[in-house]
């Protein structure tokens, strides 16, 4: 037995089934996300059928992500030491049932691989090589098995170097949860509405109903000055869900709708733009906030970054 698979199946303990589910979750990534790439777009012939709200609810408490800002990412791709945050306070940052474990052990170990999404939506060629493993225990399972996927270790320093590469070109960062995963973050992708078959779940399965989403916003809204704002309208061209638009250079912006993932922003070259923790939403994945706060109140003092 190769050292990833024992390490995986000790994480799960007695539970066998979720040992079984996330080997063959990862040995076959791209056939099973392509498989549910199929399920998800039948979603939009079936706005109609409301009997399928709990079955969207039950699969979302199980599978879903985190949206980061970059800075929040940076946060992660700088730990030189193990997080583990397993506390039910971490519902208030994401919203679900059953995944919803912070822990990174051994942060400095980084993979990266094909990203299943991005080969099953037939993305950019450019951009599929971006999936990426924080941990030893996920990323030496991908170096061990998912070679056919063009897994190979990296530094902390490459891995930012992805990020910040496909945020120029409006993907957002999210961390993933799953329960057959462990329950707890470990991949962060780099996803796009057009080639994200998880932002695609969340848009089709919000026709249903408003209340499936397996997509938790950062918690960071946008803050505009302006003063500053000259009306160049690159806010609205890189936002990949046009919360942000302009009409005869008045600026509208979709507060509630925003995912706070802080694309305009960086993109906005009057720095006329900024983010902040908005109290009507989730908290933010801001590591170095948690860790600094307490239990009850994990950002008493924490207002914009």
């Amino acid at each position: 037995m190769k050292e990833s698979t024992w390490l995986m199946a000790k994480k799960h303990g007695w539970r066998v089934d979720r040992f079984v589910h996330n080997y063959f979750y990862f040995l076959f990534y791209y056939p099973y996300v392509w498989v549910m790439h199929k399920v998800v777009l039948s979603l939009k012939y079936l706005s109609w059928c409301k009997p399928l709200v709990p079955i969207g609810k039950m699969v979302f408490d199980r599978y879903h992500a985190k949206v980061l800002s970059r800075a929040d990412t940076g946060q992660i791709f700088t730990l030189n030491e193990d997080i583990r945050i397993d506390l039910d306070e971490n519902k208030r940052i994401i919203p679900y049932k059953y995944a919803t474990r912070i822990i990174f052990q051994e942060p400095e170990f980084i993979t990266v691989m094909d990203c299943p999404c991005k080969k099953s939506t037939g993305a950019d060629p450019a951009d599929i090589h971006s999936c990426i493993a924080v941990g030893r225990k996920v990323g030496l399972f991908w170096l061990e098995h998912c070679k056919k996927y063009n897994a190979r270790k990296i530094s902390q320093t490459e891995a930012m170097e992805i990020i910040i590469r496909l945020r120029g070109k409006g993907h957002i960062t999210q961390a993933f949860l799953k329960v057959a995963t462990g329950g707890s973050t470990g991949v962060i992708c780099n996803c796009h509405p057009d080639t994200c078959v998880s932002l695609q779940a969340t848009r089709l399965a919000g026709n249903i109903d408003k209340s499936l989403s397996m997509t938790a916003a950062s918690g960071y809204s946008v803050r505009i000055d302006n003063s500053k704002c000259i009306s160049c309208c690159n806010c609205a061209i890189i936002c990949p869900f046009g919360v942000i638009a302009f009409n005869d250079e008045k600026r509208n912006y979709n507060r509630e709708k925003c995912l706070g993932c802080g694309l305009c922003v960086e993109n906005c070259q009057q720095k006329a733009m900024s983010l902040y923790v908005d109290p009507d939403k989730l908290l933010p994945l801001d590591i170095d906030a948690i860790l600094n706060g307490s239990k009850i109140n994990p950002y008493p003092d924490y207002q914009e970054k």
